[in-house]
């Protein structure tokens, strides 16, 4: 990831202080900055998917969902819908 890829990415994620160190350290060409570029680069991106899924899962717990259920649970013999109709509108 480029070092302007890499701020904007930092700023998204309200992590303007790193932000501007990393841009800092790019803009000097710091040794340090060259040699962990692919690991600041693993780590963020680690973190963005972390907070995506918990992102999703607190999202899931406001909603209250019920308990999951799909089709494999359904019993069609209790039910007036069409078995096939139902499995072919759900692919």
């Amino acid at each position: 990831m480029s070092a302007e890829a890499l701020v904007t990415t930092l700023k998204s994620m309200k992590l303007h202080g790193m932000a501007s160190a990393v841009a800092e350290l790019a803009e000097q060409g710091a040794p340090a900055y060259k040699q962990s570029g692919e690991l600041l680069d693993k780590l963020i991106k680690a973190e963005v998917a972390e907070r995506e899924v918990r992102s999703i899962n607190y999202q899931m717990k406001i909603a209250k969902f019920p308990a999951h259920k799909d089709l494999s649970g359904f019993d069609f013999a209790e039910s007036t819908v069409a078995e096939g109709q139902l499995k072919a509108l759900h692919r």
